[in-house]
């Protein structure tokens, strides 16, 4: 399928939750098709309240207006977990690509007797309880609709709703407060972040300005600006081996970093022991399995491994993993 899409489609999920069976698969086929043609769409109808949003905005603005020692106080190398405090320069891809941007990355805050895998336990917290309340209602408010989204896309593939339902038991699944900052002297072509696909299985995306672009099948970038009230969703890397390649991840970049903006994404994924290779469904004589099978956990550590200079110095390593994504694709 040639994905010629000019515009980012917009499906209205409130159905999802109805207890008629026909509305639920009704909301799924329009998940299916976006997922399919596009591999980005917006969602509407999703329930979340926008309290939390403009809590979460207002504790991201005074956070990362504080003076870069008091930042550093949090920084990611700390903590166990891969939580904390992301400084601009301390992501680099490939060819020595340096994104524009700083962050705050927020997990499962697990705790730390129960850390059953890398990038599981306790979240490094900065002092300001603020923050840290407006983040953790947020992460676990948009965890909620990840989970109705993993349904949705289940029954867009013909698969019972609960189909993911027993990978979902303690998920690594990440949000990122990201600033980019404001830069007067901006070049017209620099980036806030390079064109790339997603690891995990898909990203539900609140941003507060212009600047995000998605590359279709043609090549072509088209603009995928915020709409009040809704969510971008993009399908990841793991959803498309899961699903021999049914769904598409799409790759997309961040353009026009001379606005102050903040996004927060939000990573949504399986357990990390969870098996992903093409499922039985999609594989056929005529379709054969695509993608090597890898444990989701193993691929998102390897490439965050990849990407991050303080786990680099740590030497931290995983299993080896067939990797794929990253980099930009047509």
């Amino acid at each position: 399928m040639t994905r010629r899409f000019q515009t980012v489609p917009v499906v209205n999920i409130a159905g999802l939750t109805l207890s008629d069976p026909a509305a639920r698969q009704a909301v799924a086929d329009g998940l299916g098709r976006a997922a399919r043609e596009a591999g980005f769409l917006y969602v509407t109808g999703h329930g979340l309240d926008p309290a939390l949003i403009s809590e979460l905005l207002s504790a991201a603005q005074r956070y990362f207006a504080q003076p870069m020692s008091a930042k550093l106080a949090s920084y990611i190398g700390r903590s166990s977990n891969h939580s904390g405090y992301v400084p601009e320069g301390e992501e680099v891809f490939p060819g020595g690509k340096i994104d524009r941007k700083e962050a705050y990355d927020i997990g499962l805050d697990w705790p730390a007797c129960d850390a059953r895998a890398p990038m599981m336990g306790p979240n490094l917290w900065p002092q300001d309880e603020g923050f840290r309340r407006a983040a953790g209602a947020y992460y676990s408010a948009i965890s909620g609709l990840a989970r109705r989204l993993f349904g949705g896309f289940a029954l867009a593939l013909g698969l019972p709703q609960e189909a993911f339902e027993p990978h979902l038991t303690c998920p690594p699944s990440q949000l990122r407060v990201i600033h980019y900052p404001f830069d007067p002297h901006a070049e017209p072509d620099q980036q806030g972040i390079g064109a790339h696909t997603d690891y995990e299985f898909f990203t539900l995306l609140h941003g507060t300005a212009p600047g995000l672009e998605v590359m279709n099948g043609e090549g072509l970038w088209i603009d995928c600006p915020p709409i009040p009230g809704a969510f971008v969703v993009n399908i990841g890397d793991m959803l498309e081996a899961w699903t021999n390649g049914e769904f598409v991840a799409t790759t997309h970049r961040v353009r026009r970093v001379g606005e102050e903006r903040y996004s927060f994404p939000f990573f949504a994924t399986c357990d990390y022991w969870t098996v992903v290779e093409p499922h039985p469904a999609f594989v056929s004589a005529d379709r054969p399995a695509r993608y090597p099978r890898l444990v989701s956990g193993d691929h998102l550590m390897a490439q965050t491994i990849a990407t991050f200079a303080y786990l680099k110095e740590r030497r931290v390593g995983a299993p080896a993993t067939p990797a794929f994504g990253q980099e930009a694709k047509v």
